[in-house]
C-alpha cells in the first residue's frame, strides 16, 4: 500500500474503533433524559376543569325554553358570542392532547367513586386505562375529532351544524364513560321518541 493510501496505521485503526465504543458506552451511562411530560392535573381534574366546563358551554350555546312568558330562544348571535364558543371549542380540542398523556393518573390518591355503585372507583378506571390503552386514546381522539367538527361548526356560525355537532359530542362523551366510568350501567339517557 502506498504511503499516500495509508492513513492510518492499523493498530491506530483498531485504536481508535476502541476509544470511540469507549467514549459510547460512558455517554450511554449517564442518567435518564427526564420525562418529555410531567402531568400536574388528574384526568378528574382535566375533566372538570377543560372538558365539561367547554362542553356545557357549547350544549348552552342553542337553546329554546317555552315558558310562560313565550318561547324564548338563546343562540350565539354577536361576532363575540361566536369567539367565546370557539374559545371554548379550542379548550376542548386542545385537552384532548393532555388526556393521552401516559403517565396522568385518574384520579388523586384520596378520590372516591362519586355514585357507589353506578360509578367505578377511580383505581378500577386507572386499570381499566392500563389494560386497554387503546381504547382510551381512541376514545380521546374521537373527543378530538368532533371538537374539530365544533370548530369548523363555529368558524361557518352555522347553528344546525353546532346543533350536529353538539349532539356528536355528547355521543363521544357518553360512549368513553359507558367504556371507562360505568362499563356495567345501562345507558341512562332517555329512549329517543318515536
Amino acid at each position: 500500500m502506498s504511503e499516500q493510501c495509508r492513513l492510518i496505521s492499523p493498530g491506530h485503526f483498531a485504536t481508535a474503533v476502541l476509544g470511540l465504543l469507549t467514549a459510547l458506552a460512558i455517554t450511554g451511562c449517564g442518567e435518564a433524559p427526564p420525562a418529555a411530560y410531567r402531568p400536574t392535573a388528574t384526568v378528574e381534574e382535566l375533566m372538570r376543569t377543560m372538558i365539561d366546563p367547554p362542553a356545557d358551554a357549547v350544549w348552552d350555546s342553542v337553546v329554546t325554553d317555552a315558558t310562560t312568558n313565550g318561547i324564548i330562544e338563546t343562540r350565539p348571535e354577536t361576532e363575540e358570542d361566536w369567539f367565546r364558543l370557539r374559545r371554548h371549542a379550542i379548550t376542548l380540542a386542545e385537552a384532548t392532547n393532555l388526556l393521552v398523556v401516559p403517565s396522568r393518573r385518574v384520579a388523586g390518591p384520596d378520590a372516591r367513586s362519586e355514585l357507589p355503585g353506578i360509578d367505578l372507583h377511580p383505581d378500577a378506571i386507572q386499570q381499566l386505562l392500563t389494560e386497554d390503552w387503546a381504547s382510551w386514546v381512541a376514545a380521546v381522539q374521537m373527543l378530538r375529532m368532533t371538537s374539530r367538527t365544533l370548530i369548523d361548526a363555529i368558524d361557518n356560525q352555522d347553528i344546525d351544524a353546532l346543533l350536529i355537532a353538539g349532539a356528536e359530542l355528547d355521543l363521544a362523551c357518553e360512549n368513553c364513560h359507558s367504556r371507562f366510568w360505568y362499563p356495567d350501567q345501562a345507558d341512562p339517557r332517555p329512549a329517543p321518541s318515536p
